[in-house]
């Protein structure tokens, strides 16, 4: 018994490092749609009335890397390991980001270079910049596949698996939360959209580069040692389908409707405070990810209502809200669905892999594929806002993905016999 508490012990090391790869992957993603509106004012200013469409552009292709990047993780697992993989997964991040610095210096070098549709103008620098949104999102799709599971199976003294994904969600949270004042503080410096410079976008991205490379030479140097019974070993063949797993297949798709709208509120918030002419419309966005921070916080310590309970009561809350704001035509209650939000990945992923032993690694690269929601849902409504001639009843798309989720909590979770694996 003692033997085994050393052991457990041990994964404090490894699940801290897995917490702050997690801060990460949550400063990436949130930067990233950040960039939307300035790129709107930058790039797209000769796009015309397609504005919101290309904008959003800056979503779907880091998530559209989720669908197409979560089965490489998984063989990467299985093939190099967790830290193996994780040490590919931040050289893609690292390439990434290299595109991005790209994308500005070749606007700036070239800036006649565009892609001309019509009367509409739109820079390769965007394109540049939309192929760097799609790596970096798969390299933070590659390190998801890693943490989500390596979080649920390291033991951890004192904790239930889903409070260290609460943990972990938390780190996430204060990346996502830092991310609007990083974008138009530090990398924008404060100024109006008017007074925005595509220049100034290659120093923090530079940085960013050298920052990510020490991690890799630390992570190189550190110990983090397998979780047994999450994959399958050498020679071992899984008899049957991942997607079989009922509970696994609906996790997914309630993944999708999870990550659609989440980012649609985080990405798109911007806009919609933009079209009612508010002031500072980083301070919803930041708000927004806050509330995911003090909703994770608060979830990390809720170590005896079940992930069922947590993900009944925070959708049916969440849709609440949303209703309300649309009836209001009120962007500052979106802000507060974020507190709901906070908890639900990790209430999805725990049910979702739950009794699923050497089958976890590959369920966790299948569930990376329902993150393309984030691509599908925040550009449907981008289209949506630009057809309808606003943003308000655009959020109904919210409304109907809070709904599924409920659904999910109740019925589309519980685990058949059959899909118990010894």
């Amino acid at each position: 018994m003692e033997q085994q508490s050393k052991e457990q012990a041990s994964y404090l090391g490894p699940f801290l490092t897995m917490v702050f790869l997690f801060f990460i992957v949550g400063f990436l993603t949130t930067a990233n749609t950040q960039f939307q509106g300035p790129l709107k004012e930058t790039f797209l200013a000769e796009v015309g009335g397609l504005k919101n469409t290309f904008a959003t552009l800056i979503t779907f292709s880091w998530f559209l890397a989720y669908p197409l990047s979560g089965g490489v993780g998984s063989r990467w697992i299985n093939r190099y390991g967790y830290k193996g993989t994780l040490i590919r997964g931040l050289v893609v991040m690292i390439v990434g980001l290299g595109l991005f610095f790209l994308s500005s210096w070749f606007t700036v070098r070239f800036p006649e270079a565009a892609w001309r549709v019509g009367e509409n103008v739109v820079p390769y620098g965007f394109l540049i910049f939309l192929l760097g949104s799609f790596v970096v999102g798969a390299s933070a799709t590659i390190l998801q596949v890693v943490i989500n599971p390596y979080l649920t199976a390291c033991y951890v003294r004192g904790t239930q698996p889903i409070q260290r994904l609460a943990i972990g969600g938390s780190a996430n949270s204060v990346g996502t939360t830092l991310a609007p004042y990083f974008v138009t503080g530090v990398v924008f410096g404060g100024l109006s959209m008017s007074e925005i410079r595509i220049d100034q976008l290659m120093l923090p991205f530079f940085s960013l580069m050298v920052v990510i490379v020490l991690v890799v030479f630390l992570l190189m140097r550190f110990s983090l040692p397998d979780v047994e019974g999450t994959k399958a070993e050498a020679g071992e063949r899984l008899e049957r389908s991942v997607w079989s797993f009922r509970h696994l297949a609906l996790g997914v798709v309630a993944i999708f409707f999870y990550v659609g709208v989440e980012v649609c509120i985080g990405g798109n918030i911007n806009l919609y405070a933009m079209e009612l002419g508010m002031a500072s419309p980083a301070l919803l966005a930041t708000l927004y990810w806050g509330g995911m921070l003090v909703g994770r916080l608060v979830g990390s310590s809720l170590s005896k209502v079940s992930p069922r309970v947590q993900l009944t009561v925070t959708t049916t809350l969440a849709a609440l809200l949303t209703v309300l704001a649309i009836c209001l035509d009120n962007p500052w209650l979106l802000c507060a669905v974020g507190l709901f939000h906070s908890i639900m990945w990790g209430a999805i992923f725990t049910l979702s892999v739950a009794r699923l032993g050497k089958y976890t690694s590959v369920a966790s690269g299948v569930f990376m594929i329902g993150v393309v929601g984030g691509a599908v849902f925040p550009l449907l409504q981008g289209v949506l806002a630009d057809v309808l001639g606003g943003w308000r009843l655009s959020w109904c798309l919210v409304v109907a993905g809070e709904a599924f989720m409920l659904w999910y909590a109740l019925m589309g979770s519980r685990i058949r016999p059959k899909d118990v694996v010894a």
